[in-house]
Formats: C-alpha cells, sequence, structure tokens
C-alpha cells in the first residue's frame, strides 16, 4: 500500500516512516512543508496520504488545504489528517465532499500503534476515522436531540462516528453483531435518520447529522 506523508518535524517523520513500513506500507514521498505536498499527492496518487494540518511556511493549515485541494483533484484520494489539538472545523472542512477515505486523528494516537495502523487502513480502503475526542466534542454540542436515546445507544452513536463497522463496534462493547444492528436501528429512528446496511453511507449519515 503506497503512502504519502507530510510531516515537519524530522523525528516524527522518520518514525511514521518506520512505523508505517513496518506494517508493509510503502512510503513513496515525505515532504516537510505545505508547497510540495500537493504536487506529491498529485504525482504518486498514493493508496493513502497521512498528513500533519499544520506545515511551513505559516503553521496554519497548509497540510490540510494540500489535501482538500488534491481531493478536488483526484477525486476520493484517501488521506488521514493528523492533528495535535481537536479542532472540529478541520473534521467539517475534511468531510465537505463526504466521499469518504478520510480521517481526522490527534497526533496522540500514533503512539497506539495498533489503532493508528488501523485508522490509516481504514481509510484506505475508504471508509472513515474520526479521532474519539472529536466525536466526543461533537456529541456534547447536541445534548438535546441525543436525549432520547439510552445509555447503550450513546456509545454505539459514537462507535459510529469515529467510523467502526458492526463488528468493531460489537467487539468494543462486548456484544453480538445483532445487538449492534438493533441499537443502530433504534438509534436512526429516533434521530430520524434514513437507515442504510452500508457502514460508510451510515458513519457520513451520522456525522452529516452531528453537523460536521
Amino acid at each position: 500500500m503506497r503512502v504519502v506523508l507530510a510531516e515537519d518535524l524530522a523525528l516524527l517523520r522518520d518514525g511514521l516512516t518506520r512505523l508505517l513500513e513496518a506494517f508493509e506500507f510503502q512510503v513513496v514521498a515525505s515532504v516537510d512543508n505545505g508547497p510540495s505536498l500537493l504536487p506529491a499527492l498529485l504525482e504518486h496518487k498514493p493508496d493513502v496520504a497521512v498528513v500533519d494540518v499544520r506545515l511551513p511556511p505559516t503553521f496554519t493549515d497548509e497540510g490540510l488545504q494540500a489535501a482538500i485541494a488534491a481531493r478536488q483533484r483526484v477525486p476520493g484520494l484517501p488521506v488521514l489528517v493528523l492533528s495535535q489539538h481537536v479542532e472540529p472545523l478541520y473534521a467539517r472542512e475534511l468531510l465537505t465532499d463526504r466521499a469518504g477515505g478520510v480521517g481526522y486523528l490527534l497526533k496522540d494516537r500514533v503512539a497506539n500503534v495498533a489503532q493508528f495502523v488501523d485508522a490509516v487502513r481504514r481509510v484506505a480502503g475508504g471508509g472513515t476515522a474520526m479521532d474519539p475526542e472529536v466525536v466526543s466534542q461533537l456529541l456534547a454540542r447536541h445534548q438535546p436531540p441525543l436525549a432520547a436515546l439510552t445509555g447503550r445507544e450513546r456509545e454505539v452513536l459514537g462507535l459510529m462516528a469515529e467510523g467502526r463497522s458492526n463488528g468493531a463496534i460489537a467487539t468494543k462493547l462486548f456484544i453480538g453483531e445483532k445487538a449492534v444492528s438493533k441499537h443502530i436501528s433504534s438509534i436512526f429512528t429516533k434521530l430520524g435518520l434514513p437507515p442504510s446496511d452500508d457502514d460508510h453511507r451510515r458513519v457520513l449519515a451520522v456525522l452529516a447529522y452531528l453537523d460536521v
């Protein structure tokens, strides 16, 4: 699986490269600034891009904007964005096209190798991977509409918003997939969302509801 990596800190960039290669990813390009990222993405058209939001020269949102521009030129180009802090606005911009193949994680998640690698693979496969902290803030912003949900349904909703499949939710909550399906059906009914058997479309519906 081919990866384009964008990270300005040399030590972290080298660490991410080694980590990805240890899990049989091929880092075909590694850049340390915003202006170099878009050309690299358009040249290599990777299976997935792992991009720091803030890159030189201004350290604002060059990485994010380059990723969005690349997805406009190469529709569906999978991008996993890494950020130092929770910024729901970044997640909202990344999900504007509702095309999937996107992820938003805090850099701290890289320390959890299994979680990070799972997110990279999920995004590369056209899925969605949202950081639990981002999801937590989104849920907190929608307390009144979510009051109708049970505690378990809120847990399931949060995991769905992170981009997890039925099987992954079942494993995380130690319940059966049939129970997960029933919870999801109840959630969609209570929130007035259109039902779907497609994991990805379901995730996008939930994120749209949460106004990402």
